[in-house]
């Protein structure tokens, strides 16, 4: 693959429209899992890490969903600050985000949740998640059960599930290149501005 150097000129003023032009780019080129992203968050004290799905980003931030009893969702409780990573391979870039998460509301979370397949809806309530369980029998039971009980009727939203919104204020881009030697540059959320900066490798 042909290196791509990345300036200043190269880069939309606005971190979240960058953002989206270099992810359609690299869904065009074929990247077999773009949405997926890594999700930090911090509890007494301790990083934790996970990968997750981007279900949306626009300009009010980036959505994923999770149940909301989990141990992300309690440590975003504790301390909403959080941090994103993306690595799509085929184009050798990355992007890191760090923002704020809050929840999305009920109504929003239940649009999303209607269009989940419904293996997936019952796994919600099939799931406690993060929860310590005896053995992939009992899981398997937890399943059964939610099933039966939504037999022949739409799976509605546990209440305990939804999604969060994680609103930037520092953003980095990324660009590999093979002397180690990569293009980074950094966007900061100041007084309501995003000003950028290069970043050495």
């Amino acid at each position: 693959m042909t290196e791509q150097f990345l300036g200043e000129d190269d880069l939309d003023p606005n971190p979240i429209r960058q953002f989206d032009a270099w992810y359609r780019e690299t869904v065009q080129a074929g990247e077999p899992e773009p949405d997926v992203m890594a999700v930090a968050t911090v509890g007494n004290e301790i990083p934790s890490v996970r990968f997750v799905l981007l279900k949306g980003h626009g300009d009010r931030g980036f959505v994923f969903y999770t149940n909301w009893s989990s141990r992300k969702a309690r440590e975003i409780a504790a301390n909403p600050n959080v941090a994103l990573a993306f690595r799509w391979r085929i184009l050798e870039r990355q992007v890191r985000v760090i923002g704020t998460a809050s929840m999305l509301s009920a109504e929003e979370s239940d649009a999303y949740f209607a269009t989940r397949p419904r293996a997936a809806q019952l796994g919600a309530w099939a799931s406690e998640q993060s929860e310590p369980i005896a053995s992939r029998a009992d899981l398997d039971e937890h399943l059964e059960v939610v099933t039966a009980r939504f037999a022949g009727r739409e799976v509605p939203r546990p209440p305990w599930w939804g999604g969060y919104l994680v609103f930037p204020f520092e953003m980095e881009f990324w660009v590999s290149h093979r002397d180690r030697l990569h293009d980074r540059f950094q966007y900061r959320l100041l007084e309501g501005s995003w000003g950028i900066r290069r970043l050495n490798p």
